[in-house]
């Protein structure tokens, strides 16, 4: 597929089906992500793909870790955001509403749970990083994300990046014997779209370029 194409393409996938992804065509999809570039060539990341039971055990664990310390998805910011960038996510939270009563769900439940369940994919990815690394080193998790997703809808198949997971990073820990020092720094749902739900017509806007760039020019 055309590269301009699947990045004008690919969307947040937010409903699977629960048909299993084949071990193969996960490895390719992973072989794919660890060409993309890093500092020094340091190649931080670390996968732990969760499939079949031990993939639902993690589900009904977060869904539960949820319901006891109900930590909601958000920005994470750790003071207040500009207004620029409240704005944005009001906005799309506003024109994500009409497909969610369309469903007939509450917003929150289903996008909080929903990160939990890795909306029903039947693979969850979780990207970690050693943490004798730097902050500075999330960047280069951060391009193997994209790699990743980019990666996955070559082979028809949908993402969404879930940060939520991080909120319960002690449960993910105990119940998939991650050592302690491994952050697990974001989580994938992997699998394949349920394109008869209506949240997966939704697709998030971009500002124009002008919001972003400031040119610095002779």
């Amino acid at each position: 597929m055309d590269l301009i194409q699947t990045i004008k393409e690919r969307r947040s996938i937010r409903a699977f089906k629960p048909e299993p992804v084949p071990k193969g065509t996960i490895e390719k999809i992973l072989r794919l992500t660890v060409h993309a570039p890093s500092a020094i060539n340091l190649q931080p990341w670390e996968f732990i793909v969760v499939t079949g039971e031990e993939k639902a055990r993690l589900s009904r664990r977060l869904i539960k870790a949820y319901h006891e310390k109900q930590i909601p998805c958000g920005p994470g910011n750790v003071k207040p955001l500009p207004k620029t960038y409240g704005k944005r996510g009001a906005k799309t939270l506003a024109l994500m509403k009409p497909f969610f009563e369309e469903m007939g769900v509450d917003p929150d439940q289903y996008i909080n749970e929903g990160s939990c369940n890795f909306y029903g994919a039947s693979v969850a990815i979780l990207l970690c990083l050693d943490d004798s690394f730097p902050d500075a080193r999330m960047v280069d998790i951060g391009i193997a994300l994209g790699y990743l997703a980019l990666a996955a809808h070559e082979f028809e198949l949908g993402t969404c990046p879930i940060g939520l997971i991080t909120a319960y990073e002690d449960e993910i820990k105990d119940l998939l014997n991650i050592p302690e020092n491994k952050n697990a720094v974001i989580g994938v749902a992997l699998g394949y779209p349920d394109w008869d739900v209506p949240i997966n017509r939704f697709k998030s806007q971009r500002d124009d370029l002008e919001k972003f760039v400031r040119w610095i020019e002779s």
